[in-house]
């Protein structure tokens, strides 16, 4: 099973798009282990939005659907409703 997973970073207004086998890990190195990439700028990353998937290509596909511009207005969208900005 994979995940496709959207992070946000209400103190700096980030997103982030990705997928893995172990949401709870990769939070985890988002947040407090990993030393180095892009997202350890922007800390602390809250989960927004979640999608499952059974085939790893398919949540590859999702991730870059997310990551178009279309896919990043939708993302607004939902942090939008979910934090009610």
């Amino acid at each position: 099973m994979f995940t496709v997973y959207v992070l946000y970073s209400p103190s700096f207004d980030q997103i982030y798009v990705g997928y893995t086998a172990d949401l709870h890990n990769r939070l985890l190195s988002h947040n407090e282990l990993a030393t180095k990439g892009h997202t350890i700028k922007y800390r602390p990353w809250t989960i927004v939005h979640t999608e499952q998937f059974d085939m790893k290509s398919d949540a590859m596909k999702r991730e870059k659907q997310l990551k178009s511009s279309k896919g990043r207005a939708s993302i607004r969208s939902i942090i939008k409703e979910k934090l009610s900005f």
